[in-house]
């Protein structure tokens, strides 16, 4: 089945749960956000709606990436121990902050979005492996993880990444294939821009695409300028399909 849903709330919340799928929190990865912000989120939402959460950027990018200008991150943490999986305090405290949120928000996956920097050296390697070794040890069963890399990284190296650690490939189905997992998640974040609209024809494009995969879940989020729109559209169109 598909789920279609947005990256963050374009809209008002009442309207985005009304008309979607889905929606994927997007202030965690900035911000250590309180629980009971999550909590009315989870209580505000209707019977069904599907949650997903992005891990804390300090697990996955480091000091100097731009997107800490919308955030700072706590004064006694070491700029040098953030970011890159490494296995640091810093990282290990926002992995524990990271899931505590999710399992308040009963998310059905947590993401972990990785910088185009991040790419497949030996070291980047061996954190991400002995990070996932160690978180898979709290994840309760029905909470997925999944992997957005977008450095190149071998396509079996990613498969085996995936298979070792009961994780999701997660792509944008318009640059890549998802290449494991037991659920399809696809983040849509605009043809070379964030400010893009799909057209027409390429969610008709897209559409295909989905109905030639393995059978399985698919959440398919969009994470572009003219997201609610672009979700909408792609509703109407599997509403249609299905009949």
């Amino acid at each position: 089945m598909v789920h279609i849903g947005v990256c963050g709330f374009p809209k008002k919340r009442e309207l985005i749960f009304k008309s979607l799928d889905g929606a994927e929190i997007q202030e965690t990865f900035y911000r250590l956000a309180k629980e009971e912000k999550i909590m009315r989120l989870k209580h505000e939402a209707p019977p069904g709606f599907i949650f997903t959460m992005k891990a804390n950027q300090i697990i996955t990018h480091c000091s100097t990436s731009p997107t800490y200008r919308r955030s700072i991150p706590p004064e006694n943490f070491r700029k040098e121990n953030l970011g890159f999986f490494k296995p640091t305090e810093e990282v290990r405290l926002a992995y524990q902050y990271s899931l505590r949120l999710a399992q308040l928000l009963s998310a059905r996956a947590l993401i972990f979005q990785c910088p185009p920097s991040f790419k497949p050296t030996e070291d980047n390697l061996r954190n991400l492996q002995t990070f996932f070794r160690k978180a898979n040890r709290e994840r309760p069963s029905e909470l997925f993880f999944g992997l957005e890399l977008r450095a190149e990284w071998p396509q079996e190296l990613i498969k085996k990444v995936c298979k070792d650690f009961d994780l999701i490939h997660v792509v944008d189905p318009f640059q890549e294939k998802p290449l494991a997992g037991k659920i399809h998640y696809f983040r849509l974040h605009g043809r070379g821009k964030y400010s893009y609209r799909y057209s027409e024809e390429e969610l008709r494009e897209l559409w295909q695409e989905i109905r030639q995969l393995p059978e399985k879940d698919c959440l398919l989020f969009f994470n572009n300028t003219f997201m609610y729109q672009n979700a909408l559209q792609m509703r109407e169109m599997l509403l249609k399909g299905s009949k």
